[in-house]
């Protein structure tokens, strides 16, 4: 009978081992340019990210006084290895430009071709010429506030929602004071006097945040929103029992005339849906407060119009009104650390990989964030919202 190998005989003699090829870690040349929107006083990295990212050996040319919003001065960036030019246009001549504010169009012509933009997107403020103007350049452009995780997770949008959450109760706090003329009430609870009554229209990360925030101050706290689910998440997050609600118009409106401050928070597809009419604002307490942080996307109090941190708030009916748009800029510092914790995982995972293709190529999160690549648009809904030509990333990048 004869006996039958699985294996040719070239196939059993000892073979070479097939050592893994490293890669060539990379070396970044990055601009962090002084934001000029108005208002804007964060910044993309702190400088205990640029030491954490020059002892990896990677170059960073920060534009002076990019800091002094978050109070941050020129020195601590050179001492933490940066070089800190005067030259906006040094700045943004780097391969990769961090910025927290999109860029200007007169901005972009100070880009490099072929260089890659990190940045919002801030689609609602945006036009067609300023995709048009990083085709141009061929730049590859990723939106850090549309970078998703493998949890499904918007690391800097929920960092920025829990900023904002937690400062909306901070600054109706303030508001409700009789230094800035408000009812003088203090936000919370003292043995002996009612507590502060707070409703909170939103059970995403803002609400929970205002609402953890309000309950830790001993304030009486309702959450209306129309996801059963995210109600239920609230109140296991919070590990307390809350008064929870889907949006009854009735059982809405009566809380909204009891209560001191009303928060807005609820976001919808392309623009919060109006969910306090202006004759529920007229019932509503002499001196109470709203905070609309929904205002970005419209707002959802019918008499809310956007104000700014120069001049945050209007009197309408009584009610003292708060829809500065941009909240985590109020709190600049804080707001700069949570966006520089993003980008430096990310800068330094780049680098790990041999360069943002390489990078791209192997991390999902990155290229949910692209929306141009080399100049191509690769984002459907800034296809379908400018009617300009869209190429899925996946197919570019093999």
């Amino acid at each position: 009978m004869s006996s039958f190998s699985p294996f040719s005989k070239e196939e059993l003699i000892p073979q070479a081992e097939m050592l893994e090829i490293k890669k060539e870690k990379g070396e970044l040349f990055i601009g962090l340019p002084k934001e000029t929107h108005f208002e804007e006083k964060r910044v993309c990295l702190t400088p205990d990210a640029v030491a954490a990212l020059t002892a990896h050996g990677h170059r960073i040319v920060v534009e002076a006084g990019a800091g002094e919003g978050s109070n941050y001065d020129d020195k601590e960036y050179s001492e933490a290895g940066a070089k800190v030019s005067h030259d906006t246009k040094e700045a943004f001549a780097c391969n990769i430009v961090l910025k927290v504010e999109p860029p200007t169009i007169e901005e972009i012509e100070l880009i490099n071709p072929q260089s890659v933009l990190i940045s919002a997107l801030q689609l609602k403020t945006q036009t067609k010429k300023y995709f048009e103007t990083l085709a141009k350049k061929r730049i590859t452009a990723v939106a850090f506030d549309y970078i998703k995780d493998e949890h499904g997770v918007y690391p800097v949008v929920k960092s920025l929602s829990e900023i904002a959450g937690t400062a909306s109760i901070l600054i109706a706090a303030e508001l409700m004071s009789n230094l800035n003329k408000g009812n003088g009430l203090l936000l919370g609870n003292i043995g002996g006097v009612p507590p502060t009554d707070i409703v909170i229209l939103g059970a995403g990360t803002v609400g929970e945040f205002a609402a953890r925030s309000a309950l830790g101050l001993g304030a009486r706290v309702k959450v209306f929103d129309n996801s059963i689910t995210k109600l239920r998440n609230l109140q296991h997050c919070l590990n307390a029992p809350i008064y929870t609600s889907t949006i009854q118009p009735k059982t809405l409106a009566k809380s909204l005339r009891r209560c001191d401050v009303a928060i807005g928070s609820i976001r919808g597809k392309n623009r919060s849906p109006i969910v306090v009419s202006e004759s529920i604002v007229e019932s509503m307490k002499e001196g109470a407060i709203i905070v609309d942080v929904s205002i970005d996307r419209g707002g959802c109090f019918e008499t809310s119009s956007v104000t700014t941190h120069s001049k945050p708030t209007f009197e309408k009916h009584g009610v003292i009104h708060y829809c500065v748009p941009n909240i985590p800029s109020r709190y600049a510092r804080t707001a700069s650390f949570a966006i520089s914790n993003m980008f430096t995982p990310y800068l330094l995972n780049i680098a790990e990989e041999g360069g943002f293709e390489n990078a791209a190529r192997f991390d999902k999160s990155l290229r949910n964030g692209m929306y141009f690549y080399h100049g191509i648009l690769t984002n459907r809904t800034v296809a379908d919202w400018f009617d300009l030509p869209f190429r899925d990333i996946n197919l570019l990048i093999l």
